[in-house]
């Protein structure tokens, strides 16, 4: 059934097309009556109902039952059908892999955290990561027939139009989607980790009718994403968002782009781990000196967080340095883009008030008033969810959007 809906949108028939646009109303707006619909789409009520009826009659829409009105008629609620297809979306990490399944409604169904796997690039470690995924869709309990698309997060830049990675598992001259498709044996499209988080955060999270949203990933890198009056902005080739690699400081820190001063060199999870590492070095002490002193174990970036979180005052004044060399940069985004919403997600905003205190400071400090009073500044909702669930969400309106 939903492959069927598939061919139909790619043939490109009027009638497809609307159902389309049926679709998408759908997933953005949930349920509603056919009136509404018809007012929302601009079309004809007798046009809106002939095609309700069909797609009710091909499993894609239920038939939720009256609207309780004060008055006379009771009209019928309709929305999608949460049967008739399932999606799936694969958040990839340093160390691990989230993957989850979402129906046609948005549901989440199976969210399996933290899978061990090591993120190189290597065609050993794509191999593995399409191993995961098949493995993954063989525990699941649904026809294979009715995953209609798969969307997997990648770091660095990603053109998700094209489906090539120019960042990681960039070894093939072919576009990494299409290797995906054919090595998974269903549909798949990429996208930037970072814009995934902004489109879960907008979709499930942080964002209450807000339009025009600025979400800060501060994770390991820096990056952020952009949604300008409801949709993702890409960018001409997929690479907006490359927040970290602006050039903010006169210092001699080589930034893995290659450039030096890059912001992400003092203001990221791989800086705070740095800075850390240089400091304990200089003498100064934490809760963590002990743990340091076990060579063949690095200290990663979740234990330096908890430590922030557990009030070990060297890490949480790393983390408010950060911070307020953060809000400097967005004071800059507040200024040009006046957005209404600024999320704080990614790794670090797990830290709480330490970091996002001393961004409103900074943004209060270095941005136009009359701007940045349109401006909330928020943490994410989602936090460590926020990747995989825009996953999910992305494979699906990949289908449907025009």
């Amino acid at each position: 059934m939903a492959q069927a809906l598939l061919k139909e949108i790619e043939i490109g028939s009027k009638n497809a097309l609307l159902k389309k646009r049926i679709i998408t109303h759908y997933i953005y707006n949930g349920s509603s009556t056919i009136t509404d619909l018809a007012k929302e789409l601009d079309l004809s009520v007798p046009t809106v109902t002939k095609f309700i009826s069909e797609m009710c009659e091909e499993g894609y829409i239920n038939d939720y039952g009256k609207l309780e009105t004060s008055g006379g008629r009771h009209p019928s609620i309709y929305g999608l059908n949460p049967e008739s297809g399932y999606f799936i979306g694969i958040d990839i990490k340093k160390f691990a892999i989230n993957i989850a399944l979402i129906n046609f409604k948005g549901d989440m169904l199976e969210l399996k955290l933290n899978i061990p796997y090591k993120f190189d690039n290597t065609p050993e470690a794509l191999e593995e990561l399409c191993k995961l995924i098949r493995n993954f869709i063989k525990q699941i309990k649904i026809t294979p027939e009715k995953i209609m698309n798969i969307c997997i997060n990648i770091s660095g830049r990603v053109n998700p139009e094209s489906g090539y990675s120019f960042s990681m598992f960039n070894f093939s001259e072919r576009p990494l989607a299409e290797v995906l498709t054919e090595k998974i044996g269903f549909p798949v499209c990429i996208d930037n980790d970072t814009r995934a988080m902004t489109y879960g955060e907008y979709m499930k999270g942080s964002v209450t009718g807000e339009k025009n949203i600025i979400f800060v990933n501060i994770s390991w890198g820096l990056g952020i994403g952009i949604i300008i009056d409801g949709k993702i902005y890409t960018g001409k080739s997929g690479f907006s968002g490359e927040f970290g690699h602006v050039n903010a400081f006169d210092n001699e820190i080589i930034c893995h782009c290659g450039k030096k001063g890059c912001l992400e060199t003092e203001a990221s999870g791989s800086a705070f781990h740095r800075i850390f590492l240089e400091r304990i070095k200089n003498g100064e002490t934490s809760i963590l000196s002990n743990r340091l002193k076990e060579k063949n174990k690095p200290l990663t970036l979740d234990e330096l967080i908890e430590a922030a979180c557990k009030e070990d005052p060297l890490c949480i004044e790393i983390v408010e340095e950060i911070g307020q060399k953060l809000g400097k940069q967005i004071a800059g985004l507040i200024n040009i883009f006046n957005p209404e919403m600024v999320i704080i997600g990614g790794t670090l905003s797990l830290t709480g008030d330490y970091i996002t205190q001393p961004i409103k400071t900074a943004v209060r400090k270095y941005s136009l008033n009359l701007v940045n009073k349109d401006s909330v500044i928020v943490t994410s909702k989602l936090k460590d969810k926020a990747g995989i669930i825009g996953a999910c969400m992305l494979a699906r309106s990949r289908m449907f959007e025009d």
